[in-house]
């Protein structure tokens, strides 16, 4: 999505509500989706590890996992132009994707996305969560805010999450303001 100059996109809707999910949401929402069913529970979980859009979840195949390197291929278009992306992931999500029975040129996730988006809505229900960040929009925007806020480098969240520009990356690092934070608290305790 492009704005102008004008209308940049921000983590905050207009009534001032966070779009992305924190840190407790986010272990909430893992939690729940651990009760699903392995292939479902899959999908949330690679949502919540990758900061990938649900139609690139569900262009995954089991030739998309490397699990030497530790990081699933993501396929995207780029400028009309076919991309790929690697994204690092825990040992335990590899695991937990491997052990997904398929053939080699099927995909994990035969389901329309509209179906998956639902899915998710599910689990953020049972999670707990509400409010403009209880989609897999704010798993993705979840996953901007906590890299940054692990102090990632921009350009691996850039690459990671497949902005084409570092501006787009930089509404998370802005939105974090860490360092500003404990420029504050020195403040609180004098």
């Amino acid at each position: 999505m492009r704005f102008g100059a004008s209308e940049q996109w921000q983590v905050y809707d207009e009534e001032g509500r966070r779009k992305y999910v924190s840190d407790g949401e986010r272990s909430r929402f893992l939690a729940a989706a651990k009760a699903l069913e392995p292939r479902l529970s899959a999908l949330c979980h690679v949502l919540a590890f990758t900061g990938c859009r649900v139609s690139e979840a569900l262009a995954l195949k089991r030739c998309h996992l490397d699990p030497e390197r530790g990081a699933l291929v993501f396929r995207t278009l780029k400028r009309r132009r076919l991309a790929f992306r690697v994204v690092p992931i825990p040992p335990e999500l590899a695991a937990m994707v491997a052990a997904l029975p398929m053939t080699e040129n099927e995909r994990f996730w035969s389901m329309h996305r509209t179906t998956a988006w639902r899915a998710v809505k599910e689990v953020m229900d049972a999670a707990r969560i509400e409010g403009p960040m209880a989609c897999p929009k704010g798993l993705r925007h979840g996953f901007g805010i906590r890299a940054a806020g692990c102090a990632i480098p921009a350009s691996l969240i850039q690459r990671w999450m497949g902005h084409a520009s570092a501006a787009t990356t930089a509404i998370y690092t802005d939105a974090v303001g860490i360092e500003e934070r404990q420029i504050a608290e020195r403040m609180w305790r004098r």
